[in-house]
């Protein structure tokens, strides 16, 4: 009996908080990176709707994945 159950324990979990910080802060820095690259050329308005949009996904992102994280 007690050797089924160790396969219901848990190992490392070092895997899956990085990658929800990856999911949390990857987005963003790419919007990010992309808004400075179209905002440097022409296309100003474009990149300041990027830079934007980097924002609210940063602001949602630790409000979600944040939550997770911390265990709420």
């Amino acid at each position: 009996m007690i050797t089924n159950t160790i396969f219901l324990e848990v190992g490392n979990l070092d895997g899956l908080v990085y990658f929800l910080l990856l999911i949390l802060l990857g987005p963003p820095v790419f919007l990010a990176i992309v808004g400075l690259i179209l905002f440097k050329t022409k296309y100003r308005k474009a990149g300041k709707i990027f830079f934007i949009l980097s924002g609210v996904y940063l602001v949602v992102g630790l409000g979600i994945c944040g939550a997770m994280m911390v265990g709420f």
